[in-house]
């Protein structure tokens, strides 16, 4: 099954967290947007209060805050009238300054309300949409951990990091900026428009006259603008990935002199996005200085008609100047809204992939009642036991195996003849379609997974150490294990020797991809947790593939060791390792086409011992 993993994580050369999309560039949309959507809205029932508060207060917030204009036009109202009546010489005219000094302290006292409840609004959404996205990740995490390893075989590492980080953190910033954005924008809007019309309805009608306008310039330049963005990305992407394939692999590229053709498939990207990104950037620039061309002939004729308006006493020259002020705030909730509009597509793009992933079939429940092997012995039996990934392609058809307690079984065929499987259907992470499958005469499906794996000790071809102490590393293999017995560990699986070279010894911190030590070394390491571990049935997927050869006929004498008394299954490519293996099961398209010992396999004469013989001439020739 060995089927290659992709761990890198996806490239998202788009927007990061938190961000929405940038004006004129593709908009990720959702393929079922309205029901992922109200699956969404679930996740805020329990929330409904807060939301309802939250409504509430950016209501008030947005309406303090409309109201400013209107009252600062008066203030302008007022200096105006009494600037007018002393140039036209009326007696004992003034500047009532009393009545203006009484319009700033409401203003300030309206600003500092909007104020407060601006901020009470964001203090409640943030707790809103934590929460809701801290329940996301549980449901997450608690589905991660009860889907079946066939999910994991057909999702790059690198696809299920971005729905869980990258996926969660667009719902998280959404829930907690673009819905409060929203509600203040569409509040806004509405607030501006009556101000707007209780000021003068006609000089509102050339604000609405004027609004067209905008919405051509934009559904003219925004699909152009889109499809160089488009370009963009892909060229970023494939820029992304070029850098990274060098990088990681220069050695191969200055060994083989390759430097030039890199440079040049660089410079031919480079080119490639340089274009696009200036085309595309050109466009979506042009839009705002048309906007504002647009919006400042709409100020000239309203600035036009209230100096009209004015002149006839039908308006005060301080409703001229909160009118100018709400006309310049009336575009920005509507092109707010847009924007949001487009988060809010990519959002439930996110929620979408998040909603896949726990939709996700997870694995066969375990029975009601389970039995449980107090003491394992490690007596394995398979009984017609018959399995496909694909239905329409079987690979292991009515197989039969047995296997006696304290037996070392290798399993041996070319790439794709099923070893591997053998093994993952033993520990159940994946279920068998006919047949069954014992330990010590119990069937699997009558035992916890949980159970049933504390059973096995696995020590695989791709090592897997965890960001920590070599001593904790060891140690995972058992809970509660004392520093002296991770040593016995180690010593055994001949670790002790380089581990206490390092400076810290076993306190040495291996970093996230334990790239401080090497690929011999990480997997020794795996050994002596598999050995502290001390299961009854062993494990071992290409064990010693990545130590030389003097270190693995140290690991097998350890090994030999360590295996008697327990059941080993054993899988293997260098046939040298499984000389003394007491059964040899011979694999070929899921069938066991060979069984016997070492010696008796090569009397036979068939696929094992063209297999032994082809990989020993291989080494004489190279001799």
């Amino acid at each position: 099954m060995n089927q290659e993993r992709d761990n890198k994580p996806a490239r998202r050369p788009g927007r990061g967290p938190g961000m929405g999309p940038p004006m004129g560039r593709p908009v990720e949309k959702a393929k079922d947007f309205k029901n992922s959507f109200r699956r969404l809205l679930t996740y805020l029932k329990p929330y409904k209060v807060q939301l309802i508060t939250v409504l509430i207060l950016a209501i008030f917030s947005t309406v303090f805050s409309i109201l400013a204009p209107k009252l600062m036009g008066k203030i302008t109202t007022k200096l105006f009238e009494g600037i007018m009546k002393k140039r036209s010489g009326i007696p004992q005219a003034k500047v009532d300054f009393g009545y203006i000094l009484n319009i700033i302290m409401i203003l300030a006292g309206l600003y500092f309300c909007s104020a407060l409840f601006s901020y009470w609004q964001h203090f409640i959404m943030a707790g809103v949409a934590q929460k809701t996205v801290y329940k996301l990740r549980n449901e997450i995490n608690e589905k991660m951990a009860r889907l079946p390893l066939k999910f994991f075989d057909t999702h790059t590492t690198g696809e299920i990091l971005s729905r869980v980080t990258n996926d969660v953190d667009t719902i998280s910033s959404t829930l907690q900026q673009s819905l409060t954005q929203l509600i203040t924008a569409a509040v806004t809007l509405i607030g501006i428009v009556i101000m707007m019309l209780t000021i003068s309805p006609l000089m509102t009608l050339i604000c609405f006259i004027i609004l067209p306008l905008s919405v051509l310039v934009t559904k003219f330049i925004a699909p152009r603008s889109q499809k160089y963005f488009a370009k963009q990305q892909e060229s970023l992407g494939e820029l992304n990935g070029h850098i990274e394939e060098m990088y990681t692999g220069h050695t191969i590229i200055k060994a083989f002199g390759q430097e030039h053709k890199a440079i040049t498939e660089f410079n031919a990207i480079n080119e490639k996005l340089y274009e696009a990104s200036w085309k595309a950037h050109f466009m979506s620039g042009i839009m705002m200085p048309l906007m504002g061309l647009i919006n400042n002939m709409g100020y000239v004729l309203i600035c036009v008609v209230g100096g009209i308006f004015v002149t006839k006493k039908r308006i005060t020259m301080g409703d001229v100047q909160a009118f100018i002020q709400y006309a310049r705030q009336f575009t920005q909730p509507i092109v707010q809204t847009a924007n949001i509009a487009n988060i809010l597509q990519s959002t439930v793009a996110s929620a979408e992939r998040v909603f896949e992933l726990l939709d996700q079939d997870e694995e066969i429940q375990d029975r009601a009642i389970t039995k449980t092997i107090a003491s394992p012995n490690g007596n394995v039996k398979f009984e017609n036991v018959k399995f496909s990934y694909k239905k329409e392609v079987p690979l292991i058809d009515n197989m039969n195996i047995e296997v006696q307690k304290g037996q070392t079984v290798a399993i041996v065929g070319p790439t794709g003849a099923g070893k591997t499987t053998l093994v993952n259907l033993l520990m159940r992470f994946y279920e068998i379609e006919a047949g069954k499958i014992t330990i010590d005469g119990i069937n699997i499906n009558d035992l916890q997974r949980s159970h049933l794996r504390s059973i096995f000790g696995m020590v695989l071809q791709d090592t897997w150490l965890f960001n920590g102490t070599i001593k904790d590393n060891i140690a995972y293999g058992k809970k509660g294990a004392t520093f002296k017995e991770v040593v016995a560990a180690a010593k055994a699986a001949h670790a002790d020797h380089f581990i206490r070279t390092f400076p810290d010894g076993y306190n040495t911190v291996l970093n996230e991809e334990a790239t401080n030590i090497s690929q011999g070394q990480k997997q020794l390491l795996t050994i002596a947790r598999a050995i502290l571990a001390d299961p009854a049935i062993l494990i071992l997927d290409e064990a010693t593939s990545s130590v030389d050869t003097r270190t693995e006929i140290f690991i097998q004498k350890a090994m030999t060791e360590l295996m008697k008394g327990k059941t080993s299954f054993v899988i293997a490519h260098r046939l040298s390792t499984i000389r003394n293996a007491d059964l040899i099961l011979v694999m070929d398209n899921g069938s066991i086409i060979e069984t016997g010992n070492h010696h008796d396999l090569l009397a036979k004469g068939g696929l094992y011992a063209d297999l032994y013989n082809s990989q020993f001439a291989g080494s004489n020739m190279a001799g």
